[in-house]
């Protein structure tokens, strides 16, 4: 077993997948220590601690300020970690022991590891989603629902902001404001099960939003419409922005040995993805201005903070 925690942020309204996640956990806690901190209300909370192995720890999340509550679970458990090498991983990212092992192998070495997520099942709407992931990978790095990160940096840090949408972005300028070193490991494969085509429907506003804390991309993203109607008056011209979308996402889909999960039709998928987030991405301008994007309840006006605002923020706390 490696001396290193799993930490599993969970809220669940609904058991539906309970036997397949145990299965995993069944699986995973026996190739490293397993933390689970269980937001789900009562009933489903002794539900899981009935279904899941005695070796799996289950934790309530602790309070922390902020309307993003799955800041508070990882939180939760990374403070109640029993081991400095923590793998961070959402309830539908699936892990095999090589990859296990390979990304604990690149955090000795470096304060966060972002992997490369895929999709195991390739629904209509995972096709179109690993479109966006072609496209982050050609111009930087995809943005996964898994890292491996040190306890001691967030713990130094004093945690980070639970009052944002983008919370792994966020978790990211933390450690970077921290000074720590991270590896953008974009050729370590981790699967990730498919959302729900409804769940799928409900992401694609809230993750426009997202790119509030990247402000060259969302004035990029914020151009694509009117240029596309612009080009719209000529039919050759809206082929070649398709076309040029189209050969960005197989740059993303060769890097990096990406070829190894990504099929050769996923780039076929990155000229609709490109209009869905050019009108969406208008949309939550027009969210932001009615005072933020709505979730679990709440409204979260921030994406994320800048490096740069983090970096003040811990040289006052410190000093």
């Amino acid at each position: 077993m490696h001396s290193a925690e799993y930490v599993l942020p969970l809220k669940w309204s609904s058991d539906e997948n309970l036997g397949e996640l145990s299965s995993y956990l069944e699986r995973l806690s026996e190739w490293i220590d397993v933390t689970v901190v269980d937001g789900s209300p009562e009933p489903l909370f002794a539900s899981h601690r009935a279904a899941w192995p005695k070796r799996v720890r289950q934790l309530k999340p602790e309070e922390w300020p902020g309307g993003n509550g799955k800041v508070a679970g990882v939180l939760t458990g990374v403070r109640g970690s029993r081991h400095e090498l923590i793998v961070l991983a959402d309830d539908d990212i699936r892990y095999e022991k090589p990859q296990l092992a390979r990304l604990l192998e690149l955090l000795e070495r470096a304060h966060l590891v972002r992997p490369q997520n895929y999709f195991v099942r390739l629904s209509w709407h995972a096709r179109w989603d690993t479109a966006r992931s072609l496209l982050n990978r050609a111009v930087a790095s995809d943005y996964p629902g898994t890292f491996g990160v040190r306890k001691s940096v967030l713990l130094e840090s004093g945690g980070y902001d639970g009052d944002v949408l983008f919370e792994n972005l966020e978790l990211i300028r933390t450690v970077q404001a921290m000074d720590g070193k991270e590896i953008r490991a974009n050729d370590l494969f981790v699967g990730r099960i498919p959302p729900s085509a409804r769940h799928f429907a409900s992401q694609r506003v809230r993750q426009a939003f997202d790119d509030f804390a990247q402000p060259a991309r969302l004035a990029v993203e914020l151009s694509v419409l009117p240029l596309a109607i612009a080009a719209s008056r000529y039919p050759r011209n809206l082929f070649a922005l398709a076309a040029a979308c189209i050969v960005l996402a197989e740059v993303g889909r060769r890097r990096s040995r990406g070829r190894s999960v990504f099929p050769p039709t996923a780039p076929l998928w990155a000229p609709a993805w490109v209009l869905e987030r050019a009108v969406c991405v208008w949309i939550a301008v027009f969210q932001r201005l009615r005072g933020g994007v709505r979730y679990s309840g709440s409204r979260l006006r921030r994406a994320a903070n800048s490096t740069a605002d983090l970096r003040r923020r811990l040289s006052h706390e410190r000093a």
